[in-house]
Order: C-alpha cells, then structure tokens, then sequence
C-alpha cells in the first residue's frame, strides 16, 4: 500500500528524469558555490487563504536558498502523513507543490514517505531541502551590514501570520487577509541584476521583522534605526493585530525579504524590486548605523523612539 501511494499519489505527479531513476540518492550536476539548507513545516490549518503547505514548503525553502543570493535549482520533499489523510487532500497539496516548484524553475529530485497512527501527527507534516549555485561574485551575509546602508522590505508585514491566525480563530475582514507565501528567487535576481552591493537578506518569518532586524544587528554588530511611519500594513492585517492584541512588527512572512544595500545603490535595488511582481510594494524603512551596536531603534509615529527588541517567547504557534 505505501508502495502504491509512492508511485501513484507522488512519483507519477513529481515526474522527472532524475527522480524517476527511483535510486536511493539523486544525482546532481552543480558547478561553483553551492548553498545548501533544510526545512520542516506543520503549519495548522494545511490550507489556508492565499495558500497551504505545500506551497509554503517549496517557498520556504527556495527562499531560504535566495537569501544566499542562490539559484535554487533541487528539492528534496519528505512526506509525514497522518492514517486518514484524505487522498483529495493530498493529492491538491502535491498539485500546490508542483505549481510552486515551476513557478521557482526547481525539481523535486528525492523524497521520502511514512504513514503514522492516527492521532500520532496532526494530518501533514512537510520536511523540504534545497540546493541551489551562488553565481560569482555574490557575498551575501548576515554578517556584511556596515554602518549608512539602506534597510529595505519588500511589501507589507504580517500578512502570513494574520492570515493563519484569522482562519484558526474564523475571523472575517471585510479586505480579505491571504498569505503573501511566494517563491522570492526571481526578485532577489533582479535585485542581483541591479548591483552588486547587496550586503544582506533575509526572509522574516517566525518573528517577524523585530527578530530578524534583530539577529542581523547582532550578526554584524551594527546598529539599525527604522522609522515605524515608513513600515508597509495591510489596513486589515493591522485591524486583525489590533483585534487580537498582536504587534505586526513580530507576526510572520512567507512571501517578503529584508534587504541592506549600499547607500548608493539603495535606489537603483529598490526600482528593480518594484517592478517584479513580488517586490512592487517595496520601500526603504531604515538604515544601519554605528550608535548603537546590536540594537535595533524605531522611530514612532508620536516621534519618540522605541527599542525594537527580538520577540521571546512563541507569538503564533504553528504558523510554518
């Protein structure tokens, strides 16, 4: 049966040359740097607006890679399924996956598949590995902000995290919350194409956009001012925080990145995100600073200053 539920439900709807070879490990062809990362995903609910999770484990994963200033070009997708997984479902998560792989130009080469007890699992659990090529002359690190360099996101916050929640807690908005979960490959390439002085990115998932300014601070040991009237909100995603008592500064993306750019080219970066089609509501929020290392300051809109700090504790559970 599990025999089955491989070759028919997955092989045969994943087919490519190198994973129909059914070997035990795939083979690859990779030239240059090669960036490499791993992932889980037990989001709850398995659908939800704006997507599931499968979109959200190839995503994840390609953006993951993408931060690197990688190509992603493999994944490898491993299966946890629940006894009493629907076949419909299943079958409409590996539909979602397939579009989101050829949507980020990547293959699914390898994978694995269990079935476990009822009640040992909660439906689908996701793990996802990536590989992707670092063209020459790349350097993008966490650890590369140096003081005057721009801050930018590339759209609004929180649309993720508020999307999951109102869809656990069967809120209705009179704007729809949808996730903003997206493969971000071909916007950090445009952004590539732009310059070659992108110091840092990153993808601010689970907490937020504090957390991750904060561990990039920390990273390089700078400091990072932000001005809170320049941060991007969904009116409704700001409704919904308000409504549940939660900041959209630590409520998680799937589908945005941070980039820290050279002052000079911090406009030539941003004209480029803009006109792809996940970057077009792409600003400039801040900038690095030397003033106070490992620190991450906002500007309020009352024009006092606040200390942004990195998010304890877990705000949504389960949200990837």
């Amino acid at each position: 049966m599990s025999h089955d539920l491989v070759c028919k439900s997955l092989v045969q709807r994943l087919s490519n040359p190198t994973l129909d070879k059914m070997d035990d490990s795939a083979i690859l062809e990779l030239n240059g740097r090669t960036a490499f990362t791993t992932d889980s995903y037990v989001v709850s609910p398995i659908f939800f607006p704006g997507g599931d999770i499968g979109r959200l484990a190839v995503c994840g994963t390609v953006n993951d890679l993408a931060m690197s200033g990688a190509s992603p070009l493999y994944l490898g997708l491993s299966l946890i399924i629940e006894e009493g997984l629907p076949f419909a479902e299943l079958d409409k998560i590996i539909a979602s996956v397939l579009k989101a792989a050829a949507e980020a130009g990547v293959k699914v080469v390898t994978g694995d598949t269990k079935v476990v007890n009822q009640g040992t699992a909660d439906k689908l659990f996701i793990n996802t590995s990536g590989l992707g090529v670092i063209p020459d002359g790349v350097n993008i690190s966490g650890a590369n902000a140096v003081p005057g360099d721009k801050v930018i996101i590339s759209g609004t916050i929180g649309d993720h995290g508020m999307a999951i929640m109102s869809q656990r807690e069967g809120l209705r908005f009179t704007i729809p919350i949808e996730s903003d979960c997206a493969p971000l490959n071909s916007l950090v390439a445009d952004m590539l194409a732009a310059s070659a002085n992108i110091h840092s990115l990153r993808d601010p998932t689970r907490g937020g956009l504090a957390t991750t300014l904060n561990e990039l601070a920390d990273q390089s040991s700078v400091g990072i001012d932000l001005e809170e009237e320049l941060i991007p909100i969904n009116e409704a995603v700001r409704a919904a925080c308000e409504l549940l008592g939660f900041d959209p500064l630590y409520v998680a993306n799937e589908g945005k990145l941070i980039a820290i750019v050279a002052p000079a080219d911090a406009e030539a970066v941003l004209g480029a995100m803009r006109k792809n089609a996940y970057g077009g509501g792409s600003v400039i929020i801040g900038e690095v600073t030397d003033k106070h290392p490992g620190r991450v300051n906002m500007k309020t809109l009352l024009g006092a200053s606040r200390i942004v700090d990195m998010l304890s504790g877990e705000l949504l559970p389960r949200i990837c």
